[in-house]
């Protein structure tokens, strides 16, 4: 069973990393979460769950408006051969989000270890970010510390790389 929003803040809690929580109508896409921009201070993401040729998992966190070369990011972040997205059940078996909702966050479920996390090097010039806590009805700002600090008791120490395209 997939860890819910309050398991999640109960683990924050328990490694002492402060978040803010607000409640909002579901947000499916960047686009949707705009909405809310002015209310919710720091950095917005989008997240990219992604496969190798391998079958190897990497999740990608970046800014939202930030561009990938899909084509070429597997050089970046040490893919075997060139990423796809992974499918919506693979999504939900590995890392317990349903799509639209996911986030660094999921790797509280990857008890194994099988996602990659890379985080974009330009992402990290925020010292807040938010992300979906499992689900997208909320938004948790979190210091960018604190998410790697999350990562690392979760056995998923980050990639910090620069993936993202230069605008």
């Amino acid at each position: 069973m997939p860890a819910t929003p309050d398991d999640l803040f109960a683990f924050l809690d328990k490694l002492a990393i402060a978040v803010s929580t607000v409640d909002h109508p579901p947000l499916h896409t960047v686009e949707d979460s705009k909405m809310l921009r002015g209310q919710i201070e720091g950095g917005h993401t989008k997240n990219l769950f992604l496969k190798d040729r391998k079958g190897n998992l990497f999740l990608i966190v970046l800014e939202e408006d930030a561009s990938v070369d899909l084509k070429r990011v597997h050089e970046i972040i040490g893919g075997q051969g060139k990423v796809s997205f992974g499918s919506a059940d693979l999504l939900t078996e590995v890392w317990g989000v349903q799509p639209g909702a996911v986030t660094p966050f999921g790797a509280i479920n990857d008890h194994a270890g099988r996602v990659t996390v890379v985080l974009d090097k330009a992402l990290l010039e925020h010292d807040r970010l938010n992300h979906h806590p499992l689900v997208n009805t909320r938004t948790t700002t979190i210091a960018r510390e604190g998410l790697i600090a999350f990562l690392k008791a979760t056995g998923h120490e980050p990639k910090i790389l620069p993936v993202s395209e230069p605008a």
